[in-house]
């Protein structure tokens, strides 16, 4: 049996991972954990622990407890939060990983900890971004997962740590809202054409980013945490999909609805998209672990529009005739 613990599981990525991972281990194997109360109704679905990530000895009780064996670090403070309130993002992000390594190391656990596309900078090669390439960002969010990137792979050629991390960019999901980062924009987007037919856009139409439909997300992370530890060449991979700008997301909604409306009022999240790639080399997880995304542009908003039209309830037909 493996028991697996999720930190911050109540995240836009952890509420869906936490049921994908439940589906393939089973109910009560899976431990969802975060510093929020749940309900009732959520704790009946598997178990929930109460775990704040910068309490060590909290953490540690935690991973005895309930015999776990595999740990998916999740809590963290994003782009945007993160630059609103650098010192949060800098004790959680960085001191909430390091205990997660320590319990990690201490009882021989698995330990996958994302990094993200802030790891990047300004100076990085903006056009494929390779796995190993210049990592200098200009966030603390970004700074923070260039450490915990730097820290793990530190902690697995000094104490055999088995550390394995996926740099996400943009996740797009209509179960979950987003939690905070530059990118939520690609989110944001649809649930405003569906209710009000307008959306006001806080990046320039032709910011370029990579994003990722959840679902490509949930199988990527969950491969790579499966995937044997002997054919992993390196610890950190790029996770890539597809990439566009607000005004091709804008025209690819508008293709399903013509009415659409969007402005352009960029804000300070601007400054940090501007530092971030365009696109992603993954070349390496294809060929290390097989990785490999279903979704595209296209089929990503379509399923977008058709999914959260049905949870907001709303009338939608798409103006595209199959």
């Amino acid at each position: 049996m493996t028991n697996i613990l999720v930190t911050g599981s109540r995240g836009q990525i952890g509420t869906e991972l936490i049921e994908l991972l439940r589906s393939i281990y089973g109910r009560e194997q899976v431990f969802a954990s975060d510093i929020t109360q749940v309900s009732v109704e959520e704790r009946e679905r598997g178990p929930y622990v109460y775990l704040d990530v910068l309490d060590s000895q909290g953490f540690a009780k935690t991973v005895v407890d309930y015999d776990i064996d595999w740990i998916v670090h999740n809590a963290s403070i994003l782009s945007a939060t993160g630059e609103r309130n650098p010192e949060l993002a800098l004790k959680v992000n960085a001191r909430g990983t390091e205990n997660a390594f320590d319990v990690a190391k201490r009882y021989n656990l698995r330990i996958l900890s994302p990094s993200s596309i802030a790891a990047f900078g300004p100076s990085t090669p903006s056009v494929d971004t390779p796995d190993v390439t210049i990592m200098r960002p200009n966030t603390m969010y970004g700074v923070t997962k260039v450490w915990v990137e730097l820290l793990g792979e530190y902690y697995h050629q000094r104490f055999g740590l088995d550390f394995r991390s996926l740099r996400y960019p943009g996740i797009i999901s209509y179960k979950a809202l987003p939690g905070g980062g530059t990118t939520d924009y690609a989110v944001e987007i649809f649930y405003e054409a569906l209710k009000n037919g307008k959306y006001t856009s806080f990046l320039r139409p032709d910011s370029r980013l990579p994003m990722m439909y959840m679902p490509d997300c949930l199988k990527g992370t969950v491969d790579l945490l499966r995937a044997e530890e002997s054919i992993l060449e390196q610890r950190v991979f790029n996770l890539g999909a597809f990439n566009f700008t607000p005004s091709e997301l804008a025209s690819e909604i508008q293709r399903h609805l013509p009415d659409f409306t969007i402005e352009y009022q960029p804000d300070y999240r601007q400054d940090i998209a501007d530092g971030w790639p365009n696109s992603l080399d993954d070349s390496q997880a294809r060929r290390q672990w097989g990785w490999e995304p279903s979704y595209d542009l296209t089929s990503m908003t379509a399923e977008m529009l058709e999914k959260l039209a049905e949870i907001l309830n709303v009338t939608y037909k798409s103006a595209i005739v199959v």
